[in-house]
């Protein structure tokens, strides 16, 4: 969980004393909607993604006034509007940006289904720590409560949803709730904050003061105890002394590693030391996953020799990770021989909440790691690691992975490799939901933080297009690849057409199994091959035509797997928007396995990856299917 929603007294604004403003426009009279858009300007929003309607329409025109009077010779707008299919799409590029870039996402809609459209994404944000400020649009306050057309209780829809959500009812605030909300939705364990902004406030007009912010005193207390408490040294001493009595010590890295910007703390670490790490879903790319020290993913489809490294270590150091379900599903069963655990996070609540730890600190990883550092350098501490690093080693040699190498079918594996070879890891990859997403998270490289875009906790199918546009607009100059199954593309289908309408040279790969394909794999394992509504009754869509419809001028399809790789390159090299549809074997499974409730010592490997035993799991097995998912 994030920390706990600032308490927000509506009558404060920040007690400190103001010095005057050094804002321009300051002393100026504006309406509300102008001064929200001077703000995002403030908070540097570049690119706002979003659709319009009546209750922001204000707003919308402020935008527009705002590009018109700051618009430069470059005729590119200061304060980019990109226009989404659907305002899901706009929340899920919101955080595609914020996921590539560490900046706040802003999107911006209007009431009533344009903000019921933003659940699904602000949840999703909420569930991986993504900061993104959502803007909707409110009946006018008079109006409120009365079922007025196009209104609905955002508070209360989204307050379960967000880290925080305003509603302003005091126009005078205006300016200083914006700046706020921006502020809670970057600091500590990020999050999304939710403006929700009547028609009213946005056409009231009054006088801009260009600072200040709303007296939330307590959570920036809190704050500042985060970024400033210091790592005592005595739990310093006892962190190293753990480690001197460690032979086997295992870095477990998070999504929190990435947001605490400790990628070169961690790396720093793992060198100066030999410790072998490995990564969750969310925190592939913290540690180069190239790294010769580096395992790759653990958990529910992790590798296997990462995997294996988990079930002999007899230390383990968690940074920014939760010991989730899908890494930890039987949390006694976790890291069975690990005398102690140490644990980093910028939550206090995660601490202990699933798994006991010997150590903790809660502090930001990158700040965290460099203490530790620097006290181990100040101690003098040396540790011998060689034979662990060995073993790993020989682990990732005997345990690789692998799949079906012959056939008539292209397997979707080989795609991924053929995929890594044109990249090199540099690529920025954004994925759906289910066997392709963890394919993509399992043989592709990530050589540095924010490469890897993917809906974690929430597992949302239609992440990948919209995450893939926002992750774009973002960097111009990266390659974004959207790698996509055909149950998550038809998800947010609509958004192929935003990316040909702004001339992005988002690259669109989809592996098409006809079906739910990660459904059906449940399905075969504990459910009797009874594939109930995963057998894809949605099969007539022609995905070269709607991608041509939509603009493509690359929009080929492949099931030969002789031609797959000289496509793939094709597909890769060609300059500006491109999708390419893979037709891959559909009875391919994802491997390794960890079943729901089960170790990784009952770890199912597949027919083409070598495991160390055999474990009483499958189609007999001991999973109760209420467990499943």
């Amino acid at each position: 969980m994030n920390e706990p929603a600032p308490h927000l007294d509506p009558e404060q604004t920040d007690q400190t004393p103001r010095h005057k403003s050094g804002h321009p426009r300051a002393g100026e009279a504006m309406s509300g909607a102008e001064m929200v858009v001077e703000v995002m300007a403030q908070e540097g929003v570049d690119t706002v993604f979003g659709y319009s309607g009546g209750a922001i329409l204000p707003t919308y025109d402020a935008v527009f006034r705002y590009n018109e009077r700051e618009r430069t010779e470059t005729d590119r707008d200061p304060m980019q509007l990109v226009v989404p299919a659907n305002e899901q799409g706009a929340g899920f590029m919101a955080a595609g940006y914020a996921r590539s870039t560490g900046k706040v996402g802003c999107f911006l809609v209007t009431s009533g289904p344009g903000a019921t459209n933003t659940v699904t994404p602000i949840r999703d944000c909420m569930a991986d720590s993504v900061p993104v400020v959502g803007i909707t649009g409110q009946v006018a306050r008079a109006a409120m409560g009365t079922d007025a057309f196009q209104e609905a209780p955002i508070v209360n829809i989204m307050g379960n949803c967000a880290k925080h959500v305003f509603l302003v009812t005091r126009p005078e605030q205006l300016e200083e709730t914006i700046r706020t909300a921006f502020e809670v939705a970057r600091s500590g364990r990020p999050g999304p904050v939710v403006v929700d902004l009547p028609k009213d406030v946005q056409n009231w007009v009054g006088e801009f003061k260009g600072d200040g912010l709303l007296g939330i005193r307590g959570y920036r207390q809190r704050m500042e105890s985060l970024r400033q408490t210091p790592l005592a040294e005595a739990k310093a001493r006892q962190f190293f002394e753990m480690l001197g009595q460690s032979r086997r010590p295992l870095l477990y890295v998070g999504g929190g590693a990435i947001h605490g910007e400790g990628s070169a703390a961690l790396t720093a670490l793992a060198h100066e030391y030999g410790i072998p790490s490995v990564s969750t879903l969310m925190g592939l790319g913290a540690v180069d996953t190239t790294d010769d020290l580096h395992l790759h993913m653990l958990g529910m489809h992790g590798t296997a020799y990462a995997n294996y490294a988990v079930e002999d270590c007899d230390f383990i150091i968690a940074v920014g990770s939760r010991f989730d379900d899908r890494v930890a599903a039987k949390a006694e069963l976790f890291a069975p021989n690990a005398e102690n655990i140490a644990h980093i996070d910028i939550d206090a609540a995660e601490i202990g909440k699933v798994k006991k730890v010997t150590w903790s600190h809660v502090g930001e990883a990158g700040s965290t790691l460099h203490q530790l550092l620097e006290h181990g350098r100040s101690m003098g501490f040396s540790a011998d690691y060689d034979a662990w690093g060995e073993h790993c080693r020989t682990l990732r040699e005997r345990h690789p992975m692998d799949f079906k190498r012959d056939g008539e079918l292209i397997q979707p594996q080989a795609v991924m490799r053929a995929l890594n070879d044109l990249t090199g890891g540099n690529a920025i990859i954004t994925t759906g939901v289910g066997q392709h997403q963890m394919w993509a998270a399992q043989y592709l490289d990530y050589c540095r933080p924010r490469l890897w875009l993917t809906s974690g906790s929430m597992g949302t199918m239609g992440f990948g297009l919209p995450a893939a546009i926002g992750a774009q607009f973002a960097n111009p100059g990266e390659l974004v690849i959207d790698i996509d199954g055909d149950g998550s593309l038809r998800m947010n289908l609509g958004e192929m057409e935003t990316v040909t309408t702004y001339g992005l040279p988002v690259k669109i790969l989809l592996l098409n199994n006809v079906g739910d394909g990660m459904v059906r794999q449940w399905q075969k394992l504990y459910f009797g091959d009874r594939f109930s509504g995963s057998d894809k009754s949605l099969h007539r869509k022609n995905f070269i035509k709607a991608a041509e419809a939509d603009g493509f001028e690359f929009a080929r399809s492949v099931s030969d797997p002789a031609e797959m790789a000289t496509t793939l390159e094709a597909f890769i090299q060609f300059d500006g928007p491109a999708f390419l549809e893979v037709g891959v074997d559909p009875d391919t499974s994802v491997y390794p396995m960890v079943g729901p409730g089960m170790g990784y010592k009952q770890m199912v490997t597949g027919e083409y990856i070598p495991g160390r035993e055999i474990p009483e799991i499958g189609r007999h097995g001991r999973v109760n299917p209420s467990e499943a998912f």
